[in-house]
Formats: C-alpha cells, structure tokens, sequence
C-alpha cells in the first residue's frame, strides 16, 4: 500500500492510494489499523504533508560502512543513537530552513521506519510485525555544531534545528527493507548512491536494540543511517531523495532571516 498524510480545504486526513490520480480517505491514524472510508480524493486537491504528524524520531550514525570510512570513523560495535526533535519533522516541498548560525549544513539520505505496533523488547525475530511502513527521510546536519557537540559527548543542536528532518512523501507497505536503492541529488546531480543491504545494523536489529530500553509508540520514527557521499548544500538549492518504492522527498534549502554567507 501507499499511504499519504495530505491537506483537503484545510483539514489534514490519512489516504490511501487507490490510482495515481486518486486517495481514499481513511478513518483516524492508520499505524495499527487501516479504515478505509467511502470519500475518495483527488490529486488536484491533495498536497501531501509530513507522513507523520509531530513524531519521536530515532536518528543512527556512521550505519554503513563506506560512509563511516569516509568521515574517518571506524565501524561501530554498537548502534550510535540519537533523537531529533519533533519540530525537525517537515514534509515533501516544505523548505529546509538554514540556520543563522550554519556555516556547513549537509544533506543525509536515510531510510526511515514508521512504527505500527508498539511494543518494549521486541525481538529481531518480531520486527516486521511492528512495522507499519517506510518513507525516506533527510537527516540535516550542521556540521561545525554537530562535531564540537560530538567532542564533548553530546549530539543535538547541529541534527536539531526546526526543519533539520524532511520525511516523506508518502508511506510505502510491505517492502524488502534488506534490499532498497537509495539515492540523494542535489540540482539535480546524483550525491549519494547506495542499497540498504549495506546497513551496518539493518532495520530488526535497530528496532529491537532501541526497544529493549525505549517503549516504541505507533507513528514512531527510527531513520536508519546515511550512505556515502555526503556533502553541503546552501539556501536556493534543491534536495531529492528517493528510495526504491516509496518514491521522491524533494525540499528547497531557504535562509533564515539575517543569515550571512561564511
């Protein structure tokens, strides 16, 4: 299935999509049970919002191999975690604002995973069952921010700016997580291109590792690390990134009010 969060006449509903030019409208949040309804809504009148609204966010660094190698990192032993605020979450063509304080803000194509069922000590085994879908997400990063944070044991402002995490566009069921192309271009020029066989610590054991601590809730987040090739992008540039099946997150890089070229 795939399912978007849009906007009709002002009011935000869940739809499925039922043709490439139509949505049916679900009834409330469709992460444990999805209710179809009888509205259907048409593309001309749909624009596509955040998949979910406000949502926990789960961040994992240096997950594949090639990216930890090009920052100089040696592979991890354990998952290095982190969260984003929920004020990072923005959806597809909404703008990526950057900072008055950025001096280098990259890009970061990352697989995202949408909680369904909740659960604490989830089993790899298990994993699938608690997954409602995926969607592509973009973990924006200011870099000076993010490595002085880093060197005193701590990481949040530089992954934590309102609007650092473009999520979408839309929510795709059912897919072989294992085995996805992703990819991010800037412009239009293809930066980063991997497949999600390459994860350090694939989906069921991110999942699981956060659970045995953390009580996963439905609409839960988890973005699931960047392949190689990231890279800085600057106010009016354009950010794709598209992962197998589930389709194309594009956001504008804006300037803040006041910010100043360094």
């Amino acid at each position: 299935m795939i399912i978007g969060r849009y906007t009709v006449d002002g009011n935000a509903h869940y739809g499925q999509q039922i043709s490439p030019t139509q949505w049916r409208r679900l009834r409330g949040l469709p992460f444990e049970s999805v209710v179809p309804t009888d509205h259907i809504d048409d593309n001309a009148q749909v624009r596509l919002l955040c998949p979910v609204d406000r949502p926990r966010i789960f961040g994992v660094g240096f997950n594949y191999a090639a990216h930890a190698k090009e920052t100089g990192h040696a592979l991890p032993t354990r998952a290095a975690t982190f969260m984003k605020p929920d004020s990072s979450a923005i959806g597809p063509d909404e703008a990526i604002i950057y900072p008055m304080e950025g001096q280098r803000v990259d890009y970061e194509c990352e697989l995202a995973v949408i909680i369904g069922k909740g659960g604490r000590r989830i089993a790899p085994a298990d994993v699938d069952a608690h997954i409602f879908g995926f969607t592509c997400a973009n973990d924006v990063s200011e870099r000076p921010i993010q490595f002085a944070e880093m060197d005193a044991g701590c990481l949040l402002i530089g992954k934590g700016f309102d609007s650092f995490c473009p999520l979408g566009p839309v929510i795709a069921t059912g897919l072989n997580h294992r085995n996805l192309a992703i990819a991010t271009r800037l412009n239009g020029e293809v930066r980063q291109s991997s497949n999600t066989s390459d994860l350090v610590f694939d989906v069921p054991y991110l999942v699981s590792y956060i659970s045995q601590a953390i009580t996963l809730r439905p609409g839960d987040v988890i973005i699931t690390g960047t392949p190689q090739g990231i890279g800085p992008m600057l106010p009016g540039d354009v950010v794709e990134v598209e992962i197998e099946g589930i389709g194309v997150l594009r956001n504008p890089v804006v300037a803040e009010a006041g910010w100043q070229p360094r």
